[in-house]
């Protein structure tokens, strides 16, 4: 999802039909105080509960649905408790080698409402072998979840254009994003001071206990490579194998992060446009450069003088380029965005680009929000870093945003006000992402990924002591069951036999 206005972070949340997630969190450095846990759970007696459960599994449609219990807090394991869900396609094969674990990104997607997609870009002969097993982390949608604002409330905030010229603009910026928080705690109560990665990690090696897997293999997407790394740095022995796709560096800080998604989608944003001009129906004219410069115009009208869409609602800056970055997650989308561009430059209607920026934030056309992923994902990112809301901090910054992203790089800046009046404590991240002793890891980047770049890819690969890189060479988001036979054949090999492809290997 690109930069909220009021929930100023980074780049994320797409739909499914649109490309996977994707966001980074710049991250504090945490103590790991249970993470040798894997080892000896259940000599523990407080944490042989949830290691020792047995999960009761309904059908749900085509699959099957069940809950499992994890500790609210896991250095109290012995205290309260908060439910995880999962939904299960058994293995069409019919005898299973063990469970796929999935996640879509965000941080805040739910898997188990798209467990339809990756049974549809997961191969036949993976889900013949593995039952695929989607869950909501903490926090998400279907497992205990955030709740902080209604329908109403979300479209404010999504639609809000701040004013970062001033101090008074930056303040009344922090000061919106602290009441929304404090509507978080005040609906969520104490899980949202435990919605952070390192816990979502936690709970996923009770899942793999649980699944009756001594290891877990792990499909994750964006985000979902941030979990999976997370996973790995708490549990290596525990590592099978594992799929990190569209690849975080989960050790960049904020300054790093807003300038490499901006560059991102700067570039991304660069390839549309030379793609548009080469048809004829491109509302763009001129060279790449003027085209990128008329965008920008557009956003600059926009902000002064909203477009009307046929709606009470109308098209701002920052739906405006919610939509733009809505379609820059998959090459296949290029045709909509210039039918909505054409619409929004040449005939003054916002209408196709506030449809891509709801679907981008999961709105339907009565209004109501499909998911909480807004709201998770405001919740869990705060809990894991928290960056400088100093506004002299900030416009250093912006200034260096706007240097490697002219066009889309005042959607990338300011991200400090997001949680400099989040009501719980931060908890940071890792001090080590390195997991000696784990398992072969396959990292996959993508060269022109809008949403993580595919420096990222190649970082996480050396951070990761055991990984291995996979590259394809094209444009979108992650490229598992999206790009070519080459890195699609790479995967099920891993997969079906943990035979991984060489380092460095490019499709």
């Amino acid at each position: 999802m690109p930069t909220r206005p009021a929930l100023r972070r980074c780049a994320l949340v797409a739909l499914v039909a649109l490309g996977l997630t994707g966001c980074v969190a710049p991250k504090h450095q945490a103590s790991s105080p249970t993470a040798g846990a894997s080892s000896s759970a259940t000599s523990d007696p407080a944490l042989a509960r949830y290691y020792d459960q047995v999960l009761e599994w309904t059908t749900c449609g085509d699959e099957q649905c069940a809950d499992a219990t994890v500790p609210l807090d896991w250095e109290d394991p012995g205290g309260d408790t908060i439910t995880i869900a999962l939904r299960r396609a058994p293995a069409s094969g019919g005898s299973p080698v063990g469970s796929l674990l999935v996640n879509p990104g965000g941080p805040g997607r739910s898997a188990i409402d798209t467990i339809g997609f990756f049974r549809q870009i997961v191969s036949r002969d993976v889900l013949a072998t593995y039952d695929l097993v989607a869950f909501d982390p903490r926090g998400v949608q279907h497992s205990s979840p955030v709740t902080c604002v209604d329908p109403a409330g979300l479209d404010e905030l999504t639609a809000w254009v701040p004013d970062w010229s001033t101090d008074e603009g930056i303040a009344e910026a922090v000061d919106r994003n602290g009441e929304f928080g404090r509507a978080c705690l005040d609906r969520t109560g104490p899980l949202l001071g435990h919605v952070d990665t390192a816990s979502a990690a936690r709970d996923m090696d009770v899942l793999r206990a649980a699944l009756g897997d001594e290891a877990l293999t792990f499909l994750g997407f964006s985000y979902g490579t941030e979990l999976g790394a997370t996973y790995a740095a708490l549990f290596p022995e525990r590592v099978g194998r594992f799929v990190l796709d569209g690849a975080l560096d989960p050790t960049l800080d904020s300054g790093q992060v807003a300038a490499g998604q901006a560059a991102g989608f700067e570039s991304a944003l660069r390839a549309y446009v030379t793609d548009c001009q080469a048809a004829a129906s491109c509302p763009l004219d001129g060279d790449v450069d003027a085209g990128l410069t008329q965008i920008a115009r557009m956003f600059d009208r926009v902000r002064a003088n909203p477009l009307p869409t046929g709606t009470e609602r109308e098209l701002t800056s920052s739906l405006a380029f919610s939509g733009v970055a809505a379609a820059l997650y998959a090459q296949s989308s290029w045709p909509l965005l210039t039918q909505a561009l054409t619409k929004a430059i040449d005939a003054g209607d916002g209408s196709v680009l506030l449809q891509l920026a709801d679907s981008y934030y999961g709105r339907g056309p009565d209004g109501t929000y499909a998911t909480n992923q807004n709201e998770a994902f405001s919740a869990i990112l705060c809990l894991d870093d928290r960056p400088s809301a100093d506004p002299a901090d900030m416009r250093a910054d912006a200034a260096e945003v706007a240097a490697v992203a002219p066009t889309v790089g005042q959607f990338f800046s300011y991200g400090g006000v997001s949680c400099a009046q989040w009501p719980v404590p931060a908890v940071g991240s890792l001090e080590s992402y390195e997991a000696q002793g784990a398992a072969p890891i396959l990292v996959v980047g993508t060269t022109n990924d809008p949403a993580t770049p595919y420096a990222w890819a190649q970082s996480l690969s050396k951070l990761l002591s055991s990984a291995v890189l996979l590259t394809f060479e094209g444009e979108g988001h992650t490229a598992y069951g999206r790009s070519n036979a080459c890195v699609k054949d790479a995967v099920d090999t891993y997969l079906l036999t943990g035979e991984a492809p060489a380092d460095g290997t490019t499709c």
